[in-house]
């Protein structure tokens, strides 16, 4: 099985060459997320099983949240997610490399292609989580000073006046986080399936997406808020979450493909 996953990746997997970003349009993106959603369709049981976990914890998340009378935290940690959603990328991958290499993915392979990872992914996942602990204690402290003890669970009122604190604190909140979700977009978008396909150590592989986020800042930009209006509209529904988090999986790693292709395809085009 291992030698048939091998296969698929590419010739010149751990090698560190060809890392020449290529550019891309809008168009890539839809062809990307058109892919995303047919390896869905193809793989939905071991995709929904995936996902789900992750479903889960923000419903438990959320829950605590309301209950505590936070609700207005629940935009951040919810937009939280696009910090450390990268790290979570390989589970996806490996049922996408599986069902490429005509072996039908389970559940649990999702989970075992995280001890299989190599060390420079961990450190991506580490980083990912070192940013997001500090987004959510920077955005603790913003609530802290401007909604302060106020106890608002989830209920309509304060969604219905749109309380100027509540504003002030969300609109701030989005401004803080922004800067961090383009800090991981460009070390993370393309390092980690480059790291995940063994394709470069962390050093370059890190260096290849920031420089294919910047070569393609607008369209970079484009697919950045993308998922996170997905991401977040799929958190604040839940269910859906089980649903658009395994098909913008797929959908990056299409276009991770496109804008790295395999040295065998590149050396065809060119």
């Amino acid at each position: 099985m291992s030698g048939m996953i091998r296969d698929s990746l590419p010739a010149n997997a751990g090698n560190g060459e060809g890392l020449r970003p290529r550019r891309f349009a809008v168009a890539a993106i839809r062809d990307a997320l058109g892919t995303g959603w047919d390896t869905f369709r193809a793989i939905p049981r071991a995709s929904v099983e995936f996902a789900a976990l992750f479903a889960a914890c923000g419903a438990l998340v959320l829950g605590m949240v309301g209950q505590l009378g936070l609700s207005p935290m629940a935009l951040p940690l919810a937009g939280g997610f696009m910090l450390v959603g990268p790290a979570l990328l390989t589970g996806f991958f490996r049922l996408a490399d599986l069902h490429a290499a005509g072996i039908e993915p389970r559940f649990v392979d999702a989970l075992t292609a995280f001890a299989r990872a190599p060390a420079g992914l961990w450190v991506v996942a580490l980083l990912c989580t070192f940013l997001f602990l500090i987004w959510i204690t920077d955005a603790a402290v913003l609530y802290a000073f401007t909604i302060g003890g106020q106890h608002l669970p989830y209920e309509l009122p304060w969604l219905r006046d749109w309380q100027r604190d509540v504003v002030a604190f969300e609109l701030w909140a989005a401004l803080l986080g922004a800067a961090r979700a383009f800090m991981i977009l460009a070390v993370s978008a393309f390092s980690v399936p480059l790291l995940h396909d063994r394709r470069a150590t962390l050093a370059p592989a890190v260096s290849a997406s920031v420089r294919a986020v910047v070569g393609n800042l607008p369209t970079s930009l484009a697919w950045a808020l993308f998922l996170t209006g997905s991401i977040l509209l799929s958190i604040l529904l839940l269910p859906l979450l089980a649903v658009t988090l395994p098909v913008l999986a797929y959908a990056s790693q299409a276009l991770y493909r496109t804008v790295f292709p395999p040295a065998r395809d590149a050396a065809t085009d060119g």
